[in-house]
């Protein structure tokens, strides 16, 4: 080993240090697992929101708000980075509307839309396949490895989550109808794996908080022509006490928490594994209702936790 070497191995040892006291002495990838099961609950947030103040906003225009919100938010901890960064925005300016477009308006509008004319058992079982195509594209265009075991583990989520959206009867599945609103969700669903995809393998000299503001610009300016288009057809949101309170929860949590936490264990822990999160939300919608509206517990519902969990743990099973 030379001097060289020695200086290095100490630099990397004080970094390792600082990096376990500053993460109370676990590594990236255990706070990555960890924020696995809590980004659920963060876009959990949106679903029961949406419902609970569908009448509040036309379905663009509760897009358009939140984002704008959430900008609002992100500008205070941004605004001196996005500046000093501004040549390289104007370079990446193609994937900043890319991702906007994406996960502003593909991902937020478009379920608004289709939530009139479906059903939310088509919502889950559409929702269920975007890790899945998260997977495929991840592998197909960009290499990203997927074990025997870990596939195993995805079917076993994706399994679970059918068995709750088809609340434990077959006969539920060979029934469905579809409508309109479907068609929407695919498209929310498609965009979703691909602002996932992109998001981790676009290159981008922002840092990742910047960029994420530098995204969310991008989105508002997107939704900002068909939020007008909407209002000029007489769809207006109706403003009061109830509406900020609304458009500030989800900036809060549906939006800047969701999809920081989000792109954070997405980074360490690769876009397969972190899209398994969407097989959690149907889990989580479901003790949620039960625990704030009242909505039965059944055993379903216990069956479908039960295969997604241990699920989850075999599909982000890292090789040694």
């Amino acid at each position: 080993m030379t001097a060289e070497d020695g200086t290095s191995g100490a630099a990397a040892a004080k970094r390792h240090s600082r990096s376990e006291v500053r993460w109370l002495g676990l590594t990236e990838r255990q706070i990555a697992l960890i924020l696995l099961f809590i980004a659920p609950a963060l876009f959990c947030s949106n679903m029961l929101t949406a419902r609970a103040t569908h009448d509040l906003f036309p379905p663009v225009a509760l897009a358009f708000w939140r984002w704008t919100a959430t900008f609002a938010l992100l500008l205070p901890f941004t605004a001196t980075t996005l500046w000093r960064y501004r040549a390289d925005i104007a370079n990446e300016w193609r994937d900043v509307l890319v991702l906007g477009a994406l996960g502003m308006g593909v991902c937020g509008a478009f379920v608004y839309i289709g939530a009139d004319t479906t059903s939310a058992t088509n919502i889950g079982l559409i929702y269920a396949a975007s890790p899945i195509l998260i997977v495929v594209l991840a592998r197909v265009f960009y290499h990203e490895p997927l074990s025997l075991l870990q596939g195993s583990g995805i079917l076993l989520s994706l399994t679970g989550v059918v068995a709750i959206v088809a609340r434990g009867q077959l006969e539920v599945l060979t029934t469905l109808s579809f409508a309109p609103g479907d068609l929407w969700v695919v498209a929310a669903m498609s965009g979703w794996a691909l602002y996932a995809i992109l998001l981790r393998h676009r290159p981008s000299a922002l840092p990742m908080m910047a960029r994420f503001a530098a995204i969310v610009g991008g989105g508002i300016l997107v939704l900002l022509p068909f939020t007008v288009m909407e209002g000029l057809g007489g769809e207006l949101p109706r403003w009061d006490g109830r509406s900020f309170l609304t458009v500030g929860f989800l900036a809060v949590f549906a939006s800047f928490g969701a999809y920081q936490v989000y792109a954070l264990v997405q980074r360490i822990l690769g876009a397969g594994p972190t899209s398994l999160l969407m097989y959690l939300i149907p889990v989580y919608n479901s003790l949620l209702a039960y625990l704030l509206l009242g909505e039965a517990l059944h055993g379903y519902h216990l069956i479908g936790a039960a295969l997604v969990l241990p699920g989850i743990f075999l599909a982000t099973h890292k090789a040694a």
